[in-house]
């Protein structure tokens, strides 16, 4: 297993010039890789089947949009009786289709969470990624960390991971980031209360 610390970029021009500054650092070229990831829900664009799965918090958006559907479309249909001596019987459908939009509508609404997930925080974000196999020791891992900080990471992360062919062959881009510092690991230190 081979050392490894990555630091995230939201912008590329950053990130290409993080790369720069490693190469000057005498970062070799077989130690250095660079990767996009995808934003939270493209599943099917990363090879081997994606990155993130569905929400958390939406887990009974469909069941309840189907009940809220069912219930609309018979309430619906109860008003639309009502306007049948006006409308005749399109207006038991169009009383039963907009019942069914507005209570599938609804009860989907109610079957998604309002708070944030557990978790939620530790979600990779989309990002420009630059992983440094760090074994080498020129550069050493804390000049690596500087170095990313000082280029304004969004994230940076330390690992053990499988470094083959100048890659991080097993990088999971739906694993929470180990932050070890950059922006994100920053604003959530300011975030923590303060130790009593």
């Amino acid at each position: 297993m081979a050392t490894i610390i990555a630091g995230g970029f939201d912008v590329v021009t950053q990130a290409d010039a993080a790369v720069e500054r490693l190469r000057q650092a005498g970062v070799r070229t077989e130690d250095l890789c660079t990767f996009r990831v995808n934003p939270a829900g493209e599943h099917d664009r990363l090879p081997g089947g994606g990155d993130h799965r569905a929400s958390a918090g939406a887990k009974d958006a469909g069941r309840n949009a189907g009940k809220g559907g069912a219930i609309g479309a018979a309430a619906g249909l109860a008003a639309g009786a009502a306007t049948t001596p006006l409308m005749g019987p399109a207006g038991l459908a169009a009383g039963a289709a907009a019942g069914a939009y507005v209570g599938s509508l609804l009860g989907g609404l109610s079957g998604t969470s309002k708070e944030p997930q557990p978790g939620h925080e530790t979600v990779r974000p989309a990002e420009t990624l630059i992983a440094v196999n760090v074994d080498s020791g020129n550069p050493g891992a804390d000049d690596v960390v500087r170095l990313f900080e000082e280029c304004n990471a969004r994230q940076v992360e330390r690992t053990e991971g499988r470094w083959e062919n100048g890659e991080w062959a097993d990088f999971d881009p739906a694993s929470p980031p180990r932050l070890i510092g950059g922006r994100d690991a920053r604003e959530a230190a300011d975030r923590a209360p303060p130790p009593r």
